[in-house]
């Protein structure tokens, strides 16, 4: 069985623009929330975004393709020119044998809108040529190939808020049966709009926090009241063991199994009984061969939800027995947000670099305890640690769960 291991990194993140601005800010509990700066929110009850910011989209693309892409086809960019560069990926394989699976869950809902307002005002024949190709939920996917060259295959998955981790998880299979030889795999998602933020405002998911934004976020913490929304991109470059370490690439982890589940419960909420959760996790497990004593991290969901936050621990306690209790929990989502499609990508990489850097990033904003959510958040500071096994869980509406499984190479 050919063995997957990651070696290169891109991310732009609502706590950093490259990835080592972003793990620097996740190990410090720096959030990246505040008030919407995109557009004015001030007739909205919730006003606060994890935004990404000063982003300059010249620097990963042509001044035409600024103009004609969405914005999370530009992060996607962003993202991808940055890990194909830590991986040092060009001319190591053919391009025909490079895939991308690269996914969002919302894509570009922005020019959706724009477009719609354009053919109200001054009709039909005013619309973009470019509109169509450029909204599509695969656009960033397409893009990337189209900017990078590669040619292997090339998909998109969708799968809500899973996406992100689906995308890894299916990649690092299609290294592992032969079909790449690598494989460029993460999410991304650029939403913060007045149309996204109506809709769940009136979902009642969000939390507002207007007297201090860099505290709304609060996984796990008796007073969570919602999620934040977020934005961003995260790309992972996954190769096959031996062909790495021929040509040199830095191995910053090993991709060890995949669980993916769906609860079948609810279109928006998830199942208190935290059935698919669980089988998702312990399918990754099964699948791997690893002892589900070995995993000593585990960066959680946490969406900062009373629902979701309290599911996911039972969840984690199911599958673990008593070992939940000595293995670390940290939720990252306190400080980047909710990203969506991105959120499985950025919270592999974490794991990916808890193990590589031997630090696990903390739960910030917790400072009341949950008798009921009643593991080990990592609260507020870092540790360091040791960790040889790390698992990434993300959850999506429609009950769509996947989860990344990562472990040291030694």
């Amino acid at each position: 069985m050919r063995r997957v291991v990651v070696t290169g990194l891109g991310a732009i993140t609502p706590i950093g623009n490259d990835v080592r601005s972003t793990w620097r800010a996740a190990l410090a509990g720096e959030s990246g929330v505040d008030f919407i700066r995109a557009f004015d929110a001030g007739a909205y009850p919730v006003r606060i975004a994890a935004e990404v910011k000063d982003f300059d989209p010249t620097g990963v693309a042509s001044p035409k393709e600024v103009r004609k892409l969405e914005r999370n086809v530009l992060l996607a960019l962003g993202a991808a020119r940055e890990a194909v560069g830590d991986a040092r990926l060009d001319g190591a394989y053919d391009p025909a044998r490079v895939g991308i699976l690269f996914g969002s869950a919302i894509g570009g809902v922005i020019g959706i809108v724009e477009q719609a307002e354009v053919l109200r005002e001054r009709g039909p024949e005013r619309v973009l040529p470019t509109f169509i190709p450029s909204v599509l939920v695969d656009a960033a996917s397409g893009q990337l190939a189209i900017s990078l060259g590669y040619r292997g295959p090339n998909y998109a998955p969708v799968s809500a808020c899973a996406t992100g981790s689906h995308a890894v998880g299916e990649a690092a299979e299609l290294v592992r049966r032969g079909d790449a030889d690598a494989v460029l795999a993460g999410g991304t998602e650029a939403c913060i709009h007045p149309i996204i933020l109506a809709g769940f405002c009136a979902m009642r998911g969000l939390v507002a926090e207007d007297e201090h934004p860099p505290r709304a976020s609060r996984p796990f913490d008796a007073t969570r009241a919602g999620f934040v929304m977020g934005e961003g991109a995260c790309v992972l470059v996954l190769e096959e063991l031996e062909a790495a370490r021929k040509r040199g690439a830095t191995i910053y982890a090993e991709i060890l199994g995949y669980g993916a589940s769906n609860d079948a419960h609810h279109m928006a909420q998830p199942d208190p009984e935290s059935v698919g959760v669980a089988e998702m996790m312990r399918s990754a497990l099964e699948r791997s061969g690893v002892d589900p004593t070995r995993v000593g991290y585990v960066n959680a969901h946490g969406t900062s939800t009373p629902q979701g936050d309290l599911a996911e621990t039972k969840a984690i306690k199911e599958v673990f027995g008593e070992h939940a209790y000595t293995l670390a929990v940290s939720s990252t989502k306190s400080v980047t947000g909710h990203c969506f499609g991105a959120a499985g990508a950025v919270e592999a990489m974490m794991c990916v670099l808890a193990i590589h850097e031997g630090v696990i990033p903390p739960t910030a904003n917790y400072e009341h305890p949950d008798p009921d959510c009643d593991l080990d958040y990592v609260p507020n500071l870092a540790r360091e640690a040791r960790v040889d096994v790390a698992l990434s869980n993300a959850m999506g509406l429609g009950g769509h769960n996947g989860c990344v499984l990562v472990g040291r190479v030694d």
